[in-house]
């Protein structure tokens, strides 16, 4: 087990994906024929004569997209409708044919070369109009496409694959050769990231919805990104389970209960993709309906600040241009976080240690300004505090934490606590604090005190963390409780428990708990369901009583038979971070639900439920 911890903790990104994250956002361009049919998926059927943007300005594209600070922009060169925004030689569903004429990735790239931003593309697989899709020859197609994008367009930093994978004009599904595309893209554009599901450089964050997981791992299975380069031997468990059915969707990615099992890991950290809009092509009807400047700043800290990157999209109009509301929101978006993360407060502190390695690893790298140094501890120690402290007690509400992520991801836990009146205690989150990565942005509720610290508890190696800085950003509209009100749920009962006092578990009333004595609780869904998660939201009193520390949940048929155990673990940090618990299984049919509490936070007093939810 040790050993393999090791070997996890040292699979490391490669050059192109350090240059990525450094870039920590970028812009999608979705702009082709369903534009103008006002559909997200063509049928490849669509004349090319309607495709006609009177007044396409590339460069325009450009000034929002630098003006709300993204670094790049990926251009849908081909949707699943085959339309090709330029004059490829291999069909006639182009631009040529269209009275617009004009070569929009041509025109798209050199505006970016202009303004002083990187350029890339999307390039879908699924092709609705190839008469080839389907076939072998369909990928000999492809391929040529791909290959006049790669050596016509000068410097390209991103090709960007999905993997939808309809029929084509024959009936049939295609059969990609993602390997050889991969290698098409290393020969022509060696320092291109390539995104995909399974590899090789970054993957999807499973959903579109800008929510990352609880632990958001680079460093993750092989059985999904089989694309991506192996870095280790197999876990310890890798003889005794299977992760062949694993997906982008699974919440417990990357963490132990699934590295444990895995033939090997790879290095691929995951990208976080949501439009500004409901949709990702123009619809008009979407004009009042773009994300608010709090929306996209909340998606920041949920992207940037959450070891992924941003990709956001803008659907150019029909016009060829980016709706002024989408840009005003995003550039206004971009000054919002700019001014809450303006004055950081540990700039230049010296912090206080509980262990360094020494050398040039001493804790003052962690506030120098340079990405390049880093606090590391002695090898065998995997825990430690950092603390800092102000002549005269601040107001804090914000903090960014930074591993030295050419030396791998290592943190599994940490607290961050301030002091007041001589005790520590732990800042009120909105989130839980596991991960680090390249970058994590904690929002908390405002303290103001003379000392902070973070309690690094666990970690796969000795820590290297090369920054740490501090914020107020203000009053910002942030919420730092659950919203109970917005938990879903089937109707259930607790047939075991007190009719008033189960109701407080489920009157969408954080406000309200209730407490149920012994170690388990029966939960009927009154008919038979198909099950997939389970929702806990702990006591929210200021003593949060009746917190559990670890859990066995269970499901059946039968009240007196719910014995089959469809989860099993730890609510991780939930003393400091009492927070809504969630645990995700395959979806199983089942009436009644058992959850037992395997370990208290407290030994005595009964378990508390502000609310549960079972979905």
């Amino acid at each position: 087990m040790i050993q393999f911890l090791q070997e996890a903790a040292h699979v490391v990104p490669s050059k192109r994906q350090l240059d990525w994250y450094e870039l920590e956002s970028y812009a999608f361009i979705h702009f082709g024929v369903n534009t103008f049919t006002n559909r997200e998926w063509g049928e490849g059927t669509e004349p090319e004569s309607i495709f006609n943007p009177e007044n396409l300005d590339c460069d325009q594209w450009v000034e929002a997209i630098k003006a709300a600070g993204m670094k790049g922009m990926v251009l849908t060169a081909k949707h699943h409708d085959g339309f090709c925004l330029w004059p490829s030689k291999y069909t006639e569903h182009s631009v040529k044919n269209s009275p617009c004429k004009k070569d929009v990735v041509r025109e798209a790239a050199e505006a970016c070369k202009r303004g002083g931003i990187k350029f890339g593309f999307y390039l879908s697989p699924w092709d609705r109009n190839a008469s080839c899709y389907g076939t072998p020859e369909y990928n000999d197609y492809f391929c040529n496409q791909l290959t006049e994008l790669l050596t016509e367009y000068g410097d390209i930093f991103y090709v960007w694959f999905d993997n939808a994978c309809g029929e084509g004009l024959n009936g049939r599904k295609q059969v990609y050769d993602f390997p050889r595309y991969i290698e098409l893209i290393r020969k022509y554009q060696p320092n291109a990231v390539i995104f995909n599901d399974f590899g090789p450089d970054i993957r999807w964050c499973g959903n579109e919805a800008g929510k990352p997981r609880h632990s958001e791992w680079a460093v993750i299975p092989s059985e999904l990104c089989h694309l991506s380069r192996v870095q280790t031997g197999p876990g310890p468990m890798a003889e005794e389970g299977s992760l062949s059915w694993i997906y982008n969707t699974e919440q417990e990615l990357g963490t132990m209960p699934n590295i444990l099992y895995t033939k090997g890991l790879t290095f691929t950290p995951t990208e976080i993709n949501m439009s500004i809009r409901p949709g990702w092509f123009y619809h008009p009807e979407e004009d009042d309906r773009v994300k608010t400047v709090e929306q996209l700043t909340d998606l920041y800290y949920r992207s940037v600040g959450h070891n992924a990157t941003l990709l956001l999209n803008f659907p150019v109009n029909r016009d060829g241009l980016i709706h002024p509301t989408d840009s005003a929101n995003a550039v206004d978006f971009y000054k919002n976080v700019q001014k809450q993360l303006a004055n950081n407060l540990l700039k230049g502190v010296l912090p206080i240690v509980s262990n360094e390695r020494g050398g040039k690893y001493t804790a003052k790298a962690v506030t120098d300004g340079e990405y390049d140094t880093y606090w590391a501890t002695e090898d065998s120690v995997t825990s430690a505090v950092i603390e800092f402290e102000w002549p005269a007690p601040q107001k804090v509400n914000r903090m960014l934490l930074q591993e030295y992520i050419p030396l791998g991801q290592r943190v599994q836990s940490f607290v961050v606590e301030y002091n007041k009146e001589g005790e520590w205690l732990p800042v009120k989150l909105n989130e839980e604090t596991t991960t680090i990565g390249y970058k994590r942005l904690l929002r908390f509720e405002t303290v103001t005190t003379d000392k902070l610290r973070i309690n690094f508890m666990e970690s796969r190696a000795c820590l290297c963390i090369n920054n740490i800085e501090a914020y107020y950003a203000g009053e910002t509209p942030d919420v730092f409780t659950a919203k109970a009100e917005e938990l879903k749920t089937y109707p259930f009962t607790l047939p075991q428990v007190d009719e008033a006092e189960a109701g407080k578990c489920a009157d969408k009333d954080a406000a309200t708990t209730c407490f149920v004595d012994g170690n388990t609780l029966l939960i009927d869904l009154g008919t038979e369901q198909t099950v997939s998660s389970f929702h806990y939201l702990p006591d929210q009193s200021e003593y949060n009583k009746g917190l559990i520390a670890a859990y066995e949940i269970s499901v059946g048929m039968e009240a007196n038979a719910v014995n089959q155990v469809v989860s099993s673990g730890e609510f991780s940090n939930i003393k400091n971070n009492p927070i809504l618990q969630s645990v995700y299984f395959s979806p199983v049919t089942a009436r009644y639900v058992l959850l037992k509490a395997v370990r208290m936070v407290e030994n005595d007093g009964p378990m508390g439920f502000a609310e549960l939810g079972v979905q």
